[in-house]
């Protein structure tokens, strides 16, 4: 099956420091793959290279088969990304009014757009909070806020930078109960990054696992557990620092 993400040999640097070295991973429809690594790891400038958000020094990406070197409007459109920055939001205005004005730069528009929000306000638990402002949003509550505008236009391709981060733990158990809905029953290809093992252990169909910019490995959790000659019980978190203490 033809991925719907495509990294070809990404690297990253800012100035004299490298970040991201000879990135080559893919993601195909209806599959969740995680991005887990220390900080620093570069897990986050490799989720805003594919958002088009920051430009790759070397290497290409390739979103539904569009480049983002060549092709960023195309890239955009068919990304959903879903930062773990609060900043991006209008303080001033309710969780409704900024969601139909980020609607609006989808094209997005009348009974449709209206609709589309009600239901992803429902989705991610802020239907009786939607009118208000969010200066008066708690920080978990930006953060889902952030999970529907990142979906409001229904892309092929979705992006979380720690998704769950701040999240209670029913709140948490819901947005994974959803990421997964999302890749089984829409056929998404969904990209995310997460420092919770145990998290990504449950959700992740693959993981790439990401230290000082380099792939230590990639693949289902049995395939890395057998590149490191670990038992099939054995744990991410024991898989990950096998990995990492063997290319030390």
């Amino acid at each position: 099956m033809k991925r719907l993400i495509e990294c070809e040999e990404i690297g990253k640097t800012f100035g004299k420091r490298t970040v991201l070295r000879n990135i080559s991973c893919g993601v195909r429809p209806g599959e969740i793959m995680a991005v887990v690594g220390p900080n620093g790891a570069g897990k986050t400038t490799l989720l805003k290279i594919i958002a088009t958000l920051v430009y790759p020094s070397t290497g290409d990406v390739r979103v539904t088969g569009h480049s983002v070197r060549w092709s960023p409007a195309q890239v955009r459109k068919a990304i959903g990304y879903v930062s773990a920055e609060e900043r991006s939001f209008y303080w001033r205005l309710s969780g409704i009014q900024n969601l139909r004005f980020f609607a609006a730069l989808h094209g997005m528009s009348g009974p449709a757009r209206e609709e589309r929000i009600r239901s992803l306000l429902a989705a991610v638990g802020l239907a009786e909070r939607g009118r208000d402002r969010i200066r008066n949003y708690s920080s978990g509550m930006k953060q889902i806020l952030g999970i529907a505008r990142g979906l409001l236009h229904d892309p092929p391709v979705v992006l979380m930078d720690e998704p769950t981060r701040s999240l209670s733990p029913e709140l948490a158990r819901k947005i994974r109960t959803m990421i997964k809905n999302m890749a089984g029953e829409g056929r998404k290809a969904i990209l995310l990054s997460s420092h919770n093992l145990t998290e990504v252990q449950g959700l992740a169909d693959t993981i790439l696992l990401l230290e000082s910019g380099l792939i230590r490995g990639w693949g289902t959790l049995a395939e890395l557990r057998r590149s490191a000659a670990l038992g099939d019980h054995a744990s991410l978190d024991d898989v990950f620092h096998h990995h990492i203490r063997t290319e030390e």
